[in-house]
């Protein structure tokens, strides 16, 4: 039997196998990395309830970092305490290179020379003994070179640490930049229905012509980021899940994932239902007519 998760198919991240349809576990710890300092923390148990949930629904891949906290919850934590009693595997994808401070300050981009040092944190926090796949984040499309970022975390990947590398708000430069290094298995940016600079610049194409994965966070908020879901104004958006009897949530990851076969989505909830929601967006098959349609300009609300 076919999970729900396993229904938009596969990709392998190198030589792990993935469902499309993921999870992103910043919602885990509050509305986004700098949520819940004034609300109640997520109850401990529900959250790897929710964990359990996605994984019996085929979800078998996983994105965090050990800079996705609250004054109270750590995503790596829980993730930590849900694989631990979960028997299956489950791919867990972490990334690098930004740092906050143990209150939640930012410290900004590290140097090479500290990657190691993240790198242990986040197998000290996930309690393992080296990491699947670990993606460097950049400061964005003003950094001019990632190789002695990349570099380092090469070495911690032939030293055993790390398994696979991966890459986060890149330009195309940059992962060319990058596999002169090493292999990159995946490329992790900004990116969905209102928000396609990964097509401007090519780098949607250049992912699926070199076998490698393009996962767009903010599939679903776009514009709104971090911002908790808000009501869907756009009149495309509605009209596309009108019929199919779908969310407008469901609709912008259908759209993400109609984008390639190498294309991932990792959206992330802490409510159960939306969890559902999601996973089964993966089932959605949009229409040629359905696509040009969402792919307009906007000219209007719901």
């Amino acid at each position: 039997m076919v999970s729900a998760a396993a229904a938009a198919g596969t990709w392998k991240l190198g030589d792990l196998e993935v469902n499309r349809i993921g999870y992103g576990a910043m919602r885990l710890t509050g509305n986004g990395m700098m949520g819940n300092s004034d609300g109640t923390p997520i109850d401990r148990d529900l959250a790897v309830g929710l964990l359990h949930s996605a994984f019996e629904q085929g979800v078998n891949h996983i994105d965090t970092a050990a800079f996705y906290f609250s004054p109270l919850r750590s995503a790596n934590e829980l993730i930590n305490r849900a694989l631990a009693s979960w028997s299956g595997d489950v791919v867990v994808v972490t990334k690098v290179g930004p740092a906050r401070d143990p209150s939640g300050e930012w410290l900004g981009m590290a140097r090479p020379d500290q990657l190691r040092g993240q790198v242990e944190e986040n197998l000290r926090q996930l309690g393992r003994d080296h990491l699947d796949v670990v993606n460097l984040r950049v400061n964005g499309p003003g950094t001019a070179s990632v190789a002695e970022h990349f570099g380092a975390l090469a070495e911690l990947r032939e030293a055993g640490l790390i398994r696979h590398l991966g890459l986060s708000a890149v330009l195309p430069e940059h992962v060319a930049e990058a596999q002169t290094i090493a292999p990159v298995v995946c490329v992790q940016n900004s990116y969905g229905l209102d928000w396609r600079r990964a097509d401007e610049s090519g780098l949607v194409d250049l992912c699926r012509e070199q076998d490698i994965a393009f996962v767009p966070f903010f599939a679903v908020s776009g514009l709104r980021r971090e911002a908790a879901a808000d009501q869907e104004h756009d009149a495309r958006v509605h009209s596309v899940a009108r019929a199919h009897d779908a969310t407008p949530a469901q609709i912008r990851l259908a759209w993400t994932l109609h984008r390639g076969p190498h294309v991932l989505a990792v959206p992330g909830t802490a409510n159960p239902v939306h969890l559902a929601e999601n996973i089964a967006a993966g089932s959605l098959r949009l229409t040629e007519q359905e696509l040009s349609v969402l792919d307009k300009p906007n000219e209007g609300t719901a």
